[in-house]
């Protein structure tokens, strides 16, 4: 007799206390091996594939696709020791029945998510028979159904809309991506993907729906009824106060990735009194230096790399900027070791990867780790542990077309260095005019670790070994 063992929501480390279902990977009735990844969570700091630690058959799951659990409880049965589905009378099949209607979709109609571009799918990657889509029969934003007939009725095959180009399963991106279209109503067959094959991505799916908030906000006025005194009743008049009715408006929760950066932005905000200080550079030498250095031949060294050997040796000179400020003790905490972090761009919003002992990396070191981590990012594929560590936070916002910002400290650290675009700008060179590659650096900088001498210090140490690379000769 098959015996039925109950699977919890592990420690996923880091202090997490909780986690936010996404995607189950496995329905009720499917057999799993041992350590095969049963559903996709969203912690505080990643998306993590759990895997299960019993082989058998599920016969139960708790909680729906965006309800959050603390860690501890329980995510699904598995009855171990058999290879059927349960019987009607044996123990969890009730609970089976209730936890989930889902019935598998056959491997040849499912879309693969090896390409998919998730982000922040962390703790290690599946290989593609795991990490192979289901897609719900009976949810209405993936297959037209209506919601009040059932799916596989015959009226929600006669009512189900027929898009050209969208038979069978709709091809996602994302669970995030289906998820976003259930909450705006939208039926993704609707929605033509952008992507390779047609794959639908979350900009597809936010230009429809904006599409649609026009198409009503343009219809809205000529079907508005007018008052006795000329005006609809839906204006307000510009004299009156403006109220927001109740329940007006999108709501976005602040979950997962986003509400940990908001909680820390926040308490960054609250807690550290920050000042900043920016100067203009001439970086045409440091330009100049990559070259000659990418023409001798070998791995390229990418500009970024050369900013982060001159960030760490300018914090071996002021090493208070590399702090951490300990309020309960009273404190200022100097850190032995340089982690640093730098500002990556990914769908689900900007991550700070940690790139370890940067201060003993070359340039050749720094170029592949920002290279790994970057990809990483890209593809998902980022655990805790790569995002939390730092020390100091290297800021490249010119790869947005910006010349200079003030940037929130990224709490717990001390101090952040911006760096703006790189364009070719009228400069003094050498007592003449000229057009020189110019970048504005820019230090934000927690107050209570160091006054703006040392701030400026800093930050004039970095301008020079930009202007003048050869600088970087004395530390070598």
């Amino acid at each position: 007799m098959a015996q039925v063992l109950e699977f919890k929501l592990p420690d996923l480390g880091e202090g997490l206390t909780e986690a936010e279902i996404v995607r189950w990977l496995v329905n009720v009735g499917d057999v799993v091996a041992i350590d095969q990844p049963v559903v996709e969570v969203e912690t505080a700091k990643a998306m993590v594939e759990v895997p299960c630690p019993y082989g058998g058959v599920v016969t139960a799951r708790f909680g729906d696709e965006g309800t959050e659990l603390p860690v501890g409880a329980p995510l699904l049965t598995v009855a171990v020791g058999g290879t059927e589905a349960p019987a009607t009378g044996a123990p969890g099949a009730s609970a089976a029945k209730t936890a989930s209607s889902e019935s598998p979709v056959p491997a040849e109609s499912a879309v693969s998510s090896e390409h998919s571009g998730n982000v922040l799918v962390g703790y290690g990657t599946a290989g593609p028979a795991a990490r192979r889509r289901r897609v719900r029969r009976d949810d209405p934003v993936l297959t037209g159904t209506p919601s009040g007939a059932p799916a596989g009725s015959a009226q929600a095959v006669a009512t189900a809309p027929r898009t050209a180009g969208h038979q069978g399963p709709v091809p996602v991106i994302s669970p995030l991506v289906r998820k976003l279209a259930r909450e705006k109503g939208l039926d993704l067959r609707e929605v033509r993907g952008s992507g390779p094959d047609g794959l639908i991505l979350r900009a597809d799916v936010e230009r429809a729906v904006t599409a649609a908030g026009t198409a009503a906000a343009l219809a809205a006025p000529a079907s508005a009824p007018v008052s006795a005194n000329g005006s609809a009743p839906g204006r307000v008049s510009t004299s009156a106060p403006v109220a927001v009715a109740a329940g007006a408006g999108e709501r976005i929760p602040l979950r997962g990735v986003r509400g940990a950066v908001a909680d820390k932005l926040s308490r960054s905000r609250t807690e550290i009194p920050d000042a900043t200080c920016w100067v203009d550079a001439d970086a045409t030498e440091l330009m100049a230096a990559r070259t000659a250095m990418n023409a001798a031949g070998g791995p390229k060294i990418s500009l970024l790399a050369l900013l982060a050997r001159i960030c760490v040796h300018a914090l071996s000179r002021y090493p208070e900027l590399n702090s951490t400020v300990d309020m309960g003790a009273r404190e200022i905490v100097r850190l032995p070791s340089v982690h640093l972090g730098f500002a990556a761009q990914t769908e689900r919003g900007l991550v700070v990867p940690v790139v370890r002992d940067a201060g003993t990396r070359t340039a050749e070191s720094l170029t592949e780790e920002f290279a790994r981590l970057t990809e990483a990012a890209r593809q998902g594929t980022l655990t805790p542990a790569d995002l939390t560590g730092g020390t100091f936070t290297l800021n490249n916002y010119g790869v947005f077309g910006v010349d200079g910002s003030t940037p929130i400290i990224n709490h717990p650290e001390a101090a952040m260095l911006g760096v703006g675009r790189i364009i070719p700008k009228p400069w003094v060179h050498q007592g003449e005019l000229a057009v020189r590659q110019v970048v504005q650096l820019s230090l934000t900088f927690d107050h209570r670790v160091c006054d703006g001498g040392t701030a400026g210090g800093f930050l004039r140490y970095v301008a020079d070994c930009v202007e003048h690379p050869a600088v970087l000769l004395r530390t070598l």
